[in-house]
C-alpha cells in the first residue's frame, strides 16, 4: 500500500508558477543537463512545505541510454529533482546559510512506479528538521498522474564557494 500523500496539491494551479525557471536559476546553481526543476508552484513558509515540478521531455540526456527503446527516468535523477526543490526552498528562505544547498544524505528511498518522457513529475517536499547553519531534513515525494512514484527523506547542507575544490 502506498503512503499517504505528503501534501494536498489538489488546490494548486500548476499553470501559474510562483517561481519559473529563471527565478530558480537565480537561486539554484545547476545548469544545462543538471537542471531538474521546471517550476515551483506553491510554498507554505509556516509548514516549510513546497511543491514544484519537472516536465520530462524526449530530449532529456538520459533518454537514449536509459533504457534504449524503453526510456525510463533514472531513480537518481528523480532524487536530484526532489533535492533541487528542497534546496531551492531552503536557500530562497535562507534557512541554512552558505552559497547553495548540497546533498548531505538520503534515507528510506522507495521507487513505486516508472517515470517516462512526456510526463510531469510533481515534486512535494516538507521540512521535518532544521539545525541552522548545519542541516535541514526534508521528506519528499514524486507524483505522476496522481500516483506516488517515489518517496524518501533527504538532508541538505550549506555549501560555501570559499571551500576549496580538490586539485587534480
Amino acid at each position: 500500500m502506498p503512503p499517504p500523500v505528503l501534501l494536498d496539491y489538489s488546490h494548486i494551479d500548476f499553470s501559474r508558477p510562483i517561481y519559473d525557471i529563471e527565478a530558480i536559476r537565480r537561486v539554484n546553481p545547476q545548469r544545462n543537463q543538471m537542471e531538474h526543476l521546471t517550476a515551483v508552484v506553491w510554498e507554505d513558509i509556516a509548514q516549510h512545505a513546497v511543491v514544484g515540478y519537472k516536465d520530462i521531455t524526449e530530449n532529456e540526456f538520459w533518454v537514449p541510454g536509459h533504457m534504449p527503446g524503453f526510456p525510463l527516468m533514472p531513480g537518481v535523477i528523480m532524487c536530484e529533482a526532489a533535492a533541487q526543490l528542497a534546496g531551492f526552498y531552503a536557500q530562497k528562505h535562507k534557512l541554512l546559510g552558505g552559497d547553495f544547498v548540497g546533498f548531505g544524505g538520503m534515507d528510506d528511498i522507495r521507487f513505486r512506479g516508472p517515470v517516462f518522457p512526456n510526463s510531469r513529475l510533481i515534486l512535494l517536499a516538507k521540512m521535518k528538521e532544521l539545525k541552522p547553519r548545519r542541516l535541514a531534513t526534508f521528506d519528499f515525494q514524486g507524483i505522476v498522474n496522481d500516483k506516488i512514484v517515489f518517496t524518501g527523506s533527504m538532508i541538505g547542507v550549506p555549501i560555501s564557494r570559499t571551500q576549496t575544490p580538490p586539485s587534480t
